[in-house]
């Protein structure tokens, strides 16, 4: 069987080469996102930046810590506590203490980084930052900054008012900063959470845990560990964490399109050698003779394709780590080691790839009987079996009913992300497998007006089709699975981000919305100006957080909005409440959504605030769920030390809309805070999904589309040198060379479409459930359809079909047609 497998790949080439290819690309990428995934393995922890030249940090309680039956949980709070005074006083005594603050500043002159971060001068030197033209900062419209992108002397205009630069410090890489006096960094930088001190670390600790529990929280930080001092100490975590799931999610789509054109392939293979199958059944070859004919044909394509994907990979890996790096999905210190296992992964797994592939086909090719191939007419008979009729109803049958369990039971899953990448999966495999029953139809419905057009080019396409099932279904079957893919992925993003900002057009009523810079908050001097202001009633608002435990072991964090005016938030905002009222929220309530455990109006819970504290409040109003950005809402009592970010406004009747935004923008101007119409502040706070998933997306379907061009063009190949001597019948009938072609490319074109329009049904049942979800969730949205994305693809997909078609056959038009079909002269 062996020499008969390797004589059959030296002889059908062209039929395995789309398999070759395929695996071998994706072994490729397996062995480079293997190696990208070693190396985030690998990764080094991040040193200390800001703080690497600082003795010791003494940092206030920045996590919460809950106790729990089945172990400790811990979150980051939204508001970390200061360093109590009794630690700040003891820490005195042992030498020189620093209060850090950070906070950004905005160049609004077009001139240097544009965003800058601010800090006061006294924690420069724990940088450590050094002064190497002009002086420090002595005034309070005096900066030193960094990077030279200013001199000494220069006047910058910023939102902290216009700046003069008397001092300039080489930059370190890792931000941009511009130092003010301690005096002036107070103001506009109010709380500190951590200190620098300059004494001995066993003082240190010594002295905090005298003056207060190790419940408090207090950490002192030394060596590496400083690096929690930094701005985002986890933002490299995070990073690796997404790049690892866009890696995994890629190799998981990789695999899947690599088994699904090798099953393609072979299925096709199997289905054009049956007579050769039945003549080996002929001379006394047994089913199972056979069925190892065909799996050692896949396990020698699978050897050969997993070890040039190897090869090719260890050079692809390099490349992959520069794209990542510079598309800013991981850090830039990301490299790649020294390491073999990805190679052993990659390769047996495009092995077992192969031979999952093949399954089906050996066993078709095992049931061939040794006479009835023989007698078999060119039309393709049987091409649903009751395996594929099986397997093909119950994937769809599958994916309808846990559709349905996810609308009845959460509806809010099928807007996640790991659930819009891998459901549409299913319906993909179940459209392939059911292929051969929709090709017919369609092929009939777009080739309708064509066949009763003058010529005989629309008859023979509609009848080619149609007699051709099993090669039809085999073109159509990638070409569905590049469109489907492209429509539920690009299309689910979209929907997703058009309820998103439908949400926040819905919810928001204000007229103007003020925002102050980011990372900071309005004084009480700036609300009470905004108050002021005539024709205007506000509703100002903080950023917080609540956490609950649920089910007594999963601590969950909620978003939280801390309001002054429970009366002025009904003003200015329509909350999807579905129970209880707005006006019911007070300093011992809490407006929470249906996600929470507890949910019912006038039950109380139990929860931890924003900077920890714990407290019971009683839930006075429930909202809809909707996207999943509708968090709870407290008053601002409980939170505390969280500063006024954000001021909704309301006009007041009579009052000109003009008039009262001119007077905002004059109250917010000191602080450099930012003053919009509710519509526009609505259009910002929807901005999109983040560029790292678009990015995810684009190179899942640039996957997709290239494993598509591999299949199309292998298929079409193979179908086209099988149909040599059914050209040669046509010429011999009396058709033209060009008439020949344009036959074979219009049927090309109307089984791309048909393959298209099935994908395009896959992809609209898909964001039809994503749409019911979203009806059930109350969001205002509706299904989003990435029409020119889902055209440009399907274009792509045509032009490949018909290339790989036309070419092959142009080419076998040079034979004689006699010659060609087997006709002696």
């Amino acid at each position: 069987m062996l020499i008969v497998a390797l004589c059959t790949l030296r002889i059908r080439w062209v039929t395995f080469v789309g398999s070759f290819v395929a695996l071998a690309l994706g072994v490729a990428l397996l062995t480079a996102t293997g190696l990208a995934l070693a190396a985030s393995l690998d990764a080094p922890e991040r040193a200390p930046e800001r703080f690497a030249a600082a003795p010791v940090v003494v940092r206030g309680q920045d996590t919460l810590r809950v106790p729990t039956p089945s172990g400790e949980r811990t979150e980051e709070l939204a508001r970390p506590r200061a360093v109590p005074d009794a630690v700040v006083a003891r820490l005195e005594r042992l030498g020189t203490v620093v209060a850090d603050r950070s906070f950004p500043v905005r160049v609004r002159d077009g001139r240097g980084p544009g965003e800058l971060v601010g800090h006061p001068w006294s924690t420069a030197a724990f940088a450590p930052y050094r002064i190497d033209a002009g002086r420090a900062p002595r005034a309070a419209d005096e900066v030193v900054v960094t990077g030279g992108w200013a001199a000494p002397g220069e006047r910058v205009r910023t939102d902290r008012g216009t700046l003069r630069v008397v001092g300039s410090a080489p930059g370190l890489g890792f931000e941009d900063a511009v130092f003010f006096t301690d005096a002036r960094a107070a103001e506009l930088a109010p709380g500190s959470v951590q200190l620098a001190v300059d004494a001995e670390a066993s003082a240190v600790r010594e002295a905090v845990r005298d003056a207060v529990p190790a419940s408090a929280g207090v950490r002192v930080l030394t060596g590496d560990a400083r690096r929690y001092a930094d701005a985002d100490p986890g933002r490299d975590d995070e990073a690796l964490t997404a790049l690892n799931a866009l890696f995994g999610t890629a190799g998981g789509v990789a695999a899947f399109v690599s088994v699904f054109v090798v099953a393609s392939t072979f299925a096709f293979s199997v289905a054009q050698r049956r007579r050769e199958f039945g003549l080996l059944r002929t001379a006394g070859a047994t089913p199972g003779q056979l069925r190892r004919t065909v799996i050692a044909e896949a396990a020698l394509v699978g050897v050969l394709a997993s070890g040039t994907g190897c090869v090719l990979g260890a050079y692809g890996a390099p490349p992959l780590v520069r794209l990542v790096v510079d598309a800013g999905l991981a850090p830039a210190w990301f490299t790649l080691g020294d390491h073999a296992w990805p190679f052993h992964l990659a390769f047996w797994t495009g092995l077992l790839v192969a031979l999952c592939g093949v399954v089906a086909a050996s066993w078709r090719a095992g049931r061939t009987a040794p006479v009835a191939a023989l007698r078999e007419a060119a039309v393709d008979a049987g091409a649903m079996t009751r395996g594929r009729w099986l397997a093909g109803l119950g994937l769809l049958l599958t994916a309808l009913v846990t559709l349905a369990l996810a609308l009845a039971d959460d509806p809010g899953d099928l807007l996640h992300r790991k659930t819009y990448v891998t459901r549409p999966m299913l319906l993909i495999s179940a459209a392939a497998l059911l292929a051969p029953v929709a090709m017919r139809p369609l092929t009939r419905l777009l080739t309708c007006l064509p066949a009763r057009l003058p010529g005989a080019t629309g008859l023979l396409v509609r009848e080619n089709a149609a007699a051709g099932a099993r090669r039809t279904a085999a073109v159509a079957a990638p070409v569905l699975v590049t469109v489907a893919l492209t429509g539920s992925l690009l299309g689910a993003v979209a929907t997703l981000d058009g309820a998103k900002a439908a949400e926040a057009r819905e919810r928001t009523t204000a007229a103007f919305v003020a925002t102050a810079p980011a990372g900071t908050g309005f004084d009480a001097a700036t609300v009470e100006r905004l108050r002021a202001v005539p024709g205007a009633r506000i509703s100002p608002s903080a950023s917080s957080a609540v956490y609950v435990l649920e089910d007594g072991t999963a601590l969950i964090r909620s978003d939280a909005r801390a309001v002054a005016d429970p009366g002025a938030l009904a003003a200015t905002t329509r909350l999807p409440v579905s129970r209880g009222r707005v006006t019911g929220l007070d300093d011992h309530s809490i407006i929470v959504n249906e996600e929470w455990e507890r949910h019912t109006v006038g039950q109380s819970v139990r929860v931890r605030l924003g900077d920890g504290t714990a407290k019971t409040l009683r839930i006075a109003a429930v909202m809809h769920t909707g996207t999943g950005d509708n968090g709870v809402y407290v008053t601002a009592a409980n939170a505390a030390g969280a500063p006024v970010d954000r001021v909704d406004v309301a006009l007041a009747d009579g009052a000109d809309a003009d008039a009262v935004a001119a007077g905002l923008r004059a109250a917010v101007a000191a602080t450099g805070g930012r003053v919009s119409s509710g519509a526009e502040w609505a259009a910002a706070a929807s901005p999109g999904s983040p560029g790292t998933t678009r990015t995810g997306l684009f190179l899942v379907l640039g996957i997709a589309l290239l494993y598509t061009g591999i299949s199309v063009v292998s298929t079409m190949l193979t179908a086209t040198s099988d149909r040599v001597r059914d050209l040669a019948v046509l010429r011999l009938a009396g058709a033209t060379g060009g008439q020949v072609l344009r036959l074979v490319a219009v049927e090309s074109l109307t089984v791309a479409g048909a393959g298209a329009l099935l994908g395009l049904g896959v992809a609209g049942l898909g964001l039809a459930g994503m749409g019911a979800a979203l009806g059930l969730l109350s969001v205002p949205a509706a299904p989003v359809v990435p029409w020119a994305a889902v055209g440009t693809v399907a274009g792509a997909c045509a032009v490949l079909a018909v290339v790989a078609s036309v070419v092959p056959a142009g080419l076998a038009l040079r034979r004689r047609a006699a010659a060609a079909a087997g006709i002696r002269e």
